[in-house]
């Protein structure tokens, strides 16, 4: 009978300790501490042209654009780059482009994590003389500086649906172009959202409330 007695509170134990284990579980919520699900980002750098002429030169790029995730490892974002492109003594004209991209962020929960993108958009000359559509990719690295401050360095690939970029038609390839740049990224929003999260995780506290002895 004692025998029994040990066992049956053995068990009873041990299914109270598994069960104060899995309570005290609880999701990565880090996302909305670093980051948040909207961002505001900047960047400046340098594009050069792959095109038609030789000597291309290194000109200024800078960008504006927004952010907004869909959950914590994927963002669908808009931005509006300006840009020269150029070629040495012979070519140096002014651009912006439109683009729409989706982005992944693999380590969202970390201060410091890559990210790739991928997507199309718009490639226009000053003043709309030219206007082109495109598609571009690029990849990155991100550090988390201040929670909802991001410094980030970053390249992307840009193909134009056009040889005449460069104001020069030559081969069966179309133009294209990089972008190399520094920028910062600047989140806000997400707290209601983690709220949301923790808020029906039970704590060990809740489920073993200590008894009122009055």
């Amino acid at each position: 009978m004692l025998l029994y007695t040990c066992l049956f509170f053995g068990a009873v134990s041990y299914a109270q300790e598994n069960e104060t284990n899995k309570i005290i579980e609880i999701p990565k919520t880090d996302f909305y501490d670093y980051r948040g699900t909207n961002t505001i980002d900047i960047g400046i750098g340098t594009s050069v042209i792959n095109g038609d002429y030789m000597d291309p030169l290194f000109e200024i790029y800078t960008h504006f654009g927004y952010k907004r995730y869909i959950i914590p490892y994927v963002n669908v974002n808009i931005g509006y780059h300006k840009f020269n492109l150029a070629y040495k003594d012979l070519f140096n004209e002014g651009f912006m482009s439109f683009d729409l991209n989706l982005e992944v962020l693999p380590f969202p929960h970390e201060r410091v994590s890559p990210f790739a993108y991928a997507g199309g958009g718009i490639n226009a000359a000053n003043y709309f003389t030219q206007v082109d559509t495109k598609v571009q990719g690029g990849l990155g690295v991100e550090y988390i500086a201040y929670e909802g401050v991001g410094l980030k360095l970053y390249a992307d690939y840009n193909m134009v649906f056009s040889d005449e970029v460069d104001g020069k038609v030559f081969g069966n390839a179309d133009d294209v172009y990089w972008r190399i740049a520094f920028g910062i990224n600047f989140y806000f929003g997400g707290k209601k959202k983690k709220a949301k999260i923790l808020k029906n995780i039970p704590t060990v506290i809740k489920s073993n409330p200590i008894p009122d002895n009055k």
